[in-house]
């Protein structure tokens, strides 16, 4: 039998950035995630020659790792480019704290940038349908995410309403901060009469298209408080994948995030009502209501409910997506990092007119694929430990 064991606040966040979020003509993503990264390491008092431990993973770039350390100019002991769409920086989060603990390194940068915006004007997706998937012409990835929100109406009942109120809930979140690309307010009559896309998500269903960049430092939590006052100490990190194709997805309304939560949560030791925020990818509306159900917030089926009253907004019992998430402040092709540098924001206490009182708690979930890849952080502060 597997025991899942874990190095429980043996590593911690140190410091967190984001650059470039909306529009940044001209960079590449490789300038946007240095860029980023030598934001995050400014804030924790390093240079870059101090960093041993690389972790990457670029939309353009499958080599992106050693053009990063190229870029950086250092050689770094261990370099890592794991590619699971949106949930592989969750995981390198997790690899990045065994390799603390292990003393394979001692500072560990996690780093993302895309040019996606600029470069291409349009959403664009590394998705290419099976043979038996191409005669259908699915259009990805909306069309998958479609299937499932579909799914979900019919087997529990899903409203565009509640699908509206993970979308304003979002909005009024971006509107607290400062960095989000779309802050303008969103009203249900705005949202329900938005131009469809893939029935029943319609434009303000589906995320942002930008640019932006996130990076993140790691440390060993005996070394944390020498490079930032309120450190975010990793307790629980697990991940899960049970497909690719969104056709070969065992259940439409269950994600692999039932078991990457779990577990998370059993090594952090912590449960879902002990959380004071979240950070979900909402790479659409529909991806929070079946998060919030996989992760135990509450059962299958009532996560439509669930999310109704401004419950998940700014004001509700539960904070969700502080910063705006991806569907009102940034999403630059791969959202998953942009969750871990808002939890430790709020852990840290650095949300400004965002920050939940008194979070001592964070959970950032990263998705990859087609609800494929699932990957789960409990984040905690020094008190958790």
């Amino acid at each position: 039998m597997n025991q899942d064991r874990f190095p429980r606040g043996k590593a911690a966040i140190v410091a967190g950035a984001t650059y470039g979020i909306g529009q940044a003509p001209g960079m590449s993503s490789m300038d946007l995630a240095v860029a980023a990264s030598l934001r995050a390491l400014d804030q924790a008092g390093l240079r870059p020659d101090q960093v041993d431990g690389l972790f990457i993973g670029l939309p353009d770039d499958f080599m992106s790792g050693l053009g990063f350390a190229e870029y950086l100019g250092i050689s770094p002991r261990l370099t890592d480019n794991n590619r699971t769409g949106g949930s592989s920086f969750l995981t390198h989060a997790m690899w990045a704290a065994l390799a603390l603990e292990a003393g394979q390194c001692d500072v560990a940068l996690i780093a993302y940038g895309s040019n996606q915006r600029s470069a291409a004007g349009k959403l664009v997706s590394s998705m290419r349908p099976s043979p038996n998937e191409a005669p259908y012409r699915l259009a990805r990835p909306v069309g998958a995410y479609a299937m499932a929100a579909s799914r979900y109406a019919h087997q529990y009942g899903l409203t565009r309403e509640q699908l509206g109120a993970v979308a304003i809930a979002a909005r009024q979140w971006a509107m607290l901060n400062p960095e989000a690309y779309l802050r303008e307010p969103l009203d249900m009559q705005q949202y329900l009469s938005a131009r469809m896309v893939a029935e029943p998500l319609g434009v303000r269903d589906c995320c942002l298209v930008t640019d932006g960049a996130a990076a993140v430092v790691m440390t060993r939590a005996d070394r944390a408080r020498d490079h930032c006052a309120r450190p975010a100490y990793l307790l629980g990190a697990a991940a899960a994948t049970d497909h690719r194709e969104i056709t070969n997805m065992p259940d439409l309304t269950v994600t692999a995030a039932v078991r990457s939560g779990a577990r998370a949560f059993a090594q952090a030791g912590v449960r879902p009502q002990d959380i004071d925020v979240l950070e979900l990818y909402d790479a659409f509306t529909i991806n929070p209501i079946l998060f919030l159900e996989d992760l135990g917030f509450c059962a299958k089926g009532e996560g439509a409910a669930f999310v109704e009253n401004g419950r998940i907004a700014p004001g509700g019992e539960l904070p969700v997506n502080t910063n705006g998430g991806g569907l009102s402040c940034v999403h630059p092709g791969m959202y998953g990092l942009f969750t871990m540098v808002e939890a430790f924001v709020q852990l840290a206490g650095q949300g400004g007119a965002r920050q939940v009182p008194g979070a001592r708690l964070a959970l950032a979930h990263g998705n990859g694929g087609e609800l494929s890849s699932q990957a789960t952080l409990i984040l905690g502060s020094a008190e958790t430990l």
